[in-house]
């Protein structure tokens, strides 16, 4: 890199997106899906104005693969809104990465806030790697300890509801990978199977949502989401598990209704 990025892209940049008629579904509410799908156009947005664009990583045979992600919605985004969608890193580890996205009205309500765990991932060994060390020193992040994201769950109960699906071509990004925030699709698909019940978790506000990804889905691939209620100390919740064809975990998630 010729030149040192600017002090304030260091810091994070903000990008405005309007909820577009695509995004939303039949009730004219923006899904999570795109929300996520924002938060992860501005991290590359700002990738590419510190220096690191697709050539960058594409001449060294680097890539970021996201393997958690949590978003907390704390109100309802219509279409046609412009929400203003800022981020940055906040931390590295060996071969992680954690970014901060927050969504504000042009009124500077707070309406959405997530993290996102990166990690630096080898294309051709298909393999994590370690983060090459002027990523931490131009981000100006010192190495911090931070927990990357985890979703345990206990075993599907028998009562849970089950929804059967396929990875479809338009899941796929320009990497040939189900894109992260296609699994949010899925997701409310199988809570869409319960019903009412679990409407708050699909369009409730304020909600939190945590997802971490196992084993990327097989393009074309059969996929089975199993999702039942919980009820925590900190409040109702759901949880949801996917799986493909042969029963191997793919992802895990639980919506929390209510943001801690």
């Amino acid at each position: 890199m010729s030149a040192r990025p600017d002090p304030e892209v260091v810091r994070g940049v903000t990008v405005p997106y309007r909820v577009r008629f695509d995004e939303c579904a039949p009730d004219g509410l923006v899904r999570s899906s795109a929300l996520l799908r924002y938060a992860q156009d501005v991290a590359w947005v700002h990738s590419e104005r510190m220096g690191f664009d697709r050539a960058w990583y594409a001449e060294r045979g680097l890539t970021w693969v996201v393997r958690a992600a949590e978003l907390a919605i704390l109100e309802p985004l219509e279409l046609g809104q412009v929400v203003e969608i800022t981020t940055g890193v906040t931390g590295f580890r060996r071969v992680w990465a954690r970014r901060r996205t927050e969504g504000r009205l042009a009124d500077g309500r707070l309406i959405l806030w997530g993290h996102t765990d990166w990690v630096m991932t080898d294309v051709v060994r298909g393999a994590p790697s370690r983060v090459p060390p002027e990523f931490p020193a131009v981000f100006e992040v010192p190495p911090g300890v931070f927990e990357p994201g985890r979703v345990p769950l206990p075993p599907t109960p028998g009562a849970a509801v089950r929804h059967v699906s396929r990875v479809r071509p338009q899941d796929l990004d320009p990497m040939g990978h189900v894109n992260n925030a296609a699994y949010l699709d899925y997701l409310e698909e199988a809570l869409a199977v319960a019903g009412d019940a679990a409407r708050p978790a699909i369009t409730g506000t304020p909600r939190q949502i945590r997802l971490e990804y196992l084993v990327p889905a097989a393009p074309g691939s059969g996929l089975v989401g199993e999702a039942w209620p919980e009820d925590l100390e900190g409040g109702p919740s759901w949880a949801w598990r996917l799986a493909d064809d042969d029963g191997q975990e793919l992802a895990r998630a639980r919506v929390l209704l209510q943001v801690s």
